[in-house]
């Protein structure tokens, strides 16, 4: 097993209630290992609400509090894996790693165990975070998209994070005189503006134009600002690739198949109503992302929500196109 050490958190960023970016630094006389960008680190807190993993009578898994002989739920240690938004480049001059986490709730609108810790810290008082000393995974460009002239990054809601690390790594490579021969586009679906992570970034290394890297937002929930505003789409993000390859919503497949099933359609109209019609930022059009999505040279590299990400691999299957996903 690899060897626990306790980092140090410097920096802290919340994008909205629920989303932040945060850095890390290694234990003091240590270093973190070398990684590739998509590679993630398992991390740890000791004072965690505790659960219990109840399974129902029809086969359901669901998570209780774990509560002691008076009634009060148990604390202790959580562990859960995160991929590294940082690229390489960056934790290897600057010594941190960053992190771009959501606060995570279940059914029933329970914070997750760790991610609720972590958005307890504070880099002037409760700044500790354990890690353990081993980065891995290969939901890495060279693992996953080898060989590919195409190569679209779909990042729901926090699942930008290896995406981040990817393209900027790409960058400074570049920069560096070694561009990537693929075309990369990244399309990135969070609920409004603010929580569009990188955004400022990635508009800088997509206008440098070091390597050929189209960048395409869009926000879920838009409020009127962002209606307004015609340089993001509109959208979730499985919602704008349909709309790409001219599909329906999936909203609206849901609701046609329950009608030709002649089943209860109550709940897919109301998912409908409320479903964001999907909207590319003004300067991209559907022929330009068509040209960068032809079959045989295309692989969908994909991380997010796991709802999304099954909508996306059918886009995929549907349209003969590679699909890669993270998972662990």
């Amino acid at each position: 097993m690899a060897e626990i050490k306790i980092g140090t958190t410097i920096q802290r960023r919340d994008l909205s209630a629920i989303l932040t970016i945060f850095r890390l630094t290694p234990e003091q006389g240590s270093s973190f290992p070398a990684y590739k960008a998509g590679q993630y680190i398992a991390l740890r807190r000791d004072n965690c609400r505790l659960t219990k993993r109840i399974v129902g009578q029809d086969g359901r898994i669901s998570y209780a509090p774990d509560l002691d002989e008076h009634g009060v739920q148990k604390r202790g240690v959580v562990t859960h894996s995160y991929s590294i938004s940082s690229a390489p480049y960056e934790t290897e001059k600057e010594s941190w790693l960053e992190f771009y986490v959501i606060l995570e709730r279940d059914e029933f609108g329970n914070p997750g165990r760790l991610t609720e810790s972590l958005f307890q810290l504070d880099p002037n008082t409760d700044n500790k975070v354990s890690y353990f000393y081993k980065i891995t995974g290969d939901f890495t460009l060279d693992k996953r998209a080898a060989g590919f002239k195409n190569v679209i990054l779909v990042g729901t809601g926090s699942g930008l994070a290896p995406f981040a690390g990817m393209v900027k790594q790409l960058h400074h490579e570049a920069l560096l005189g070694k561009p990537t021969d693929a075309r990369i586009t990244l399309i990135h679906a969070n609920r409004g503006f603010n929580e569009l992570g990188y955004q400022k970034e990635l508009l800088d290394i997509e206008a440098a134009q070091k390597f050929d890297f189209l960048y395409v937002p869009s926000v879920s929930r838009p409020a009127k600002e962002d209606l307004e505003n015609v340089a993001i789409g509109k959208g979730r993000g499985n919602n704008l690739l349909r709309s790409v390859f001219g599909m329906p919503l999936k909203e609206e497949q849901e609701l046609r198949i329950l009608g030709a099933q002649k089943q209860d359609t109550t709940h897919a109209k109301a998912a409908l109503e409320r479903a964001v019609r999907p909207v590319l930022p003004k300067h991209i059009s559907k022929d330009r992302l068509l040209a960068r999505m032809s079959p045989q040279k295309t692989v969908i590299l994909c991380c997010g929500n796991p709802l999304s990400m099954d909508d996306i691999n059918y886009i995929a299957e549907a349209n003969h196109i590679r699909y890669e996903k993270e998972e662990w």
